[in-house]
């Protein structure tokens, strides 16, 4: 079964080094993918994709809240093991609307197409199937587990079953079932093992956990699941033992594409950058796999300082506060002490008047000269600083839209409930290149211009 774009190409490299028992093999998946953005091919105006990614994001971000609440107790109020090797095969990436960008897979034995949304928030792989009856349109044909020898469902009782981090499960029929919100969708199923196909002209499968399941709420626009890469331990990157991977995002209005990379290929000296490498740890909440944690300590304007705490910022013991980083967020999100102190050093810095009114999900808004957008406005740089020493500079447009004529928003809002962490989101990481160390526990990055990478 071929996957072939003429335009996107991943590369994909396995190298397999023995042990003492010959049976048994070390898998390194090192590859490259560039993805379009969420909004290419599309004919919004660059205020309107501004505003729905912001739309967007509010939705992710309370769903994704709600079950960080949930994990901590707090309230909220609703705001395996690889079979054959790789070499040179290439695997199709294509544009997911608003939300992502898919990757093209083979689902069981012999593979059957389907596309997968990639996503930094969630760890479960799934597409839809037919043993669940799915019930939304999709371009591939629906996977169906009948046709695969390889397919087999998972008890209630198995590991996967038990330490998956779903919105929720339940046991029928001696079947691990169960349902993820992502926001804007929400999709349920049932948990099983199957052989998964990456590339073309030189296929390796790899058996792997999955959900066979189906969307109950929402769409994803003609694909047909989803593949998570979160820290949870139902991640692809768990179950394949991937060390590393990185990032660099294009910002989504310019329409160019965004490269990924895992395993060897992701390493930041190897490319060119706009400015020094810096590296933080990568800090473990105690209670949930949803985020990636960065110790942020303090936030400046420009030159100056701001009356942020290092203790608001922190996350703390019982999972609560902390920085998280999400690619899928549009937004940033600030505990409520550091939103204030930053809203009140904009409103100083900005010399311009501030709106009577606030845009959408923006809560902070400034009117701009009439006839003049935002890109002749000079501001003052963010500073996120971390623990350590390092700084993550932002300008103008890493944390300032226009998603309205003659308005300004600051794209930072406050987290939704007490304990929730703030937030680093895409647009803050827009042409910055991202490095996960999952073996280092570290967090590095540099700015970059991400369409020449």
């Amino acid at each position: 079964m071929a996957y072939h774009h003429p335009h996107r190409l991943l590369l994909v490299f396995l190298a397999i080094v023995a042990t003492a028992t010959p049976s048994i093999a070390i898998f390194h998946f090192d590859f490259r993918f560039d993805t379009d953005g969420p909004f290419s091919g599309g004919r919004l105006s660059r205020r309107d994709m501004w505003r729905r990614a912001a739309l967007e994001s509010k939705a992710r971000h309370a769903a994704t809240s709600a079950r960080l609440a949930k994990a901590l107790g707090k309230p909220c109020d609703g705001t395996g093991s690889a079979t054959a090797g790789i070499s040179g095969a290439d695997v199709t990436v294509t544009p997911f609307t608003h939300q992502g960008h898919v990757l093209s897979v083979g689902v069981g034995t012999p593979p059957q197409a389907s596309k997968v949304v990639l996503d930094m928030g969630s760890d479960l792989l799934w597409s839809q199937c037919s043993l669940v009856g799915p019930s939304v349109a999709q371009e591939e044909p629906v996977y169906d587990p009948s046709r695969s020898p390889t397919f087999s469902l998972l008890p209630c009782n198995s590991t996967p079953c038990a330490e998956g981090a779903f919105t929720s499960k339940s046991c029928t029929d001696r079947r691990c079932q169960y349902e993820n919100d992502y926001g804007v969708l929400t999709a349920g199923g049932v948990l099983a093992t199957e052989t998964f196909t990456f590339g073309s002209h030189h296929e390796v499968a790899v058996n792997l956990t999955f959900g066979c399941g189906k969307l109950t709420n929402g769409t994803i626009a003609g694909a047909s699941g989803i593949l998570g890469l979160s820290p949870g331990p139902l991640s692809l990157l768990k179950q394949l033992s991937i060390p590393k991977f990185s990032y660099c995002l294009t910002p989504f209005a310019d329409r160019k594409t965004s490269p990924v990379m895992f395993g060897a290929m992701a390493d930041l000296a190897k490319y060119k950058t706009t400015g020094k490498i810096q590296t933080v740890p990568l800090l473990k909440n105690p209670v949930e796999d949803l985020y990636y944690y960065v110790p942020m300590v303090g936030i400046s304007l420009g030159t100056k300082k701001l009356d942020v705490s290092a203790e608001s910022l922190e996350l703390q013991a019982d999972g609560t506060g902390g920085t998280a980083v999400d690619s899928a967020t549009t937004l940033a999100y600030l505990v409520p002490p550091a939103f204030e102190a930053l809203k009140q050093a904009v409103v100083e810095a900005v010399k311009l008047p501030a709106a009577n009114k606030t845009v959408d999900d923006y809560p902070m808004c400034f009117v701009l000269p009439k006839g003049m957008t935002m890109d002749g406005v000079e501001v003052p740089q963010l500073v996120l600083h971390f623990d350590g020493g390092a700084e993550m500079v932002l300008s103008r447009d890493n944390y300032f839209q226009e998603p309205s004529p003659g308005m300004m928003c600051l794209a930072v809002v406050p987290s939704p409930f007490e304990g929730a962490p703030s937030v680093i989101g895409n647009v803050q990481q827009q042409n910055m290149h991202v490095l996960y160390d999952l073996e280092k526990r570290t967090f590095s990055y540099a700015p970059t211009q991400c369409d020449k990478l």
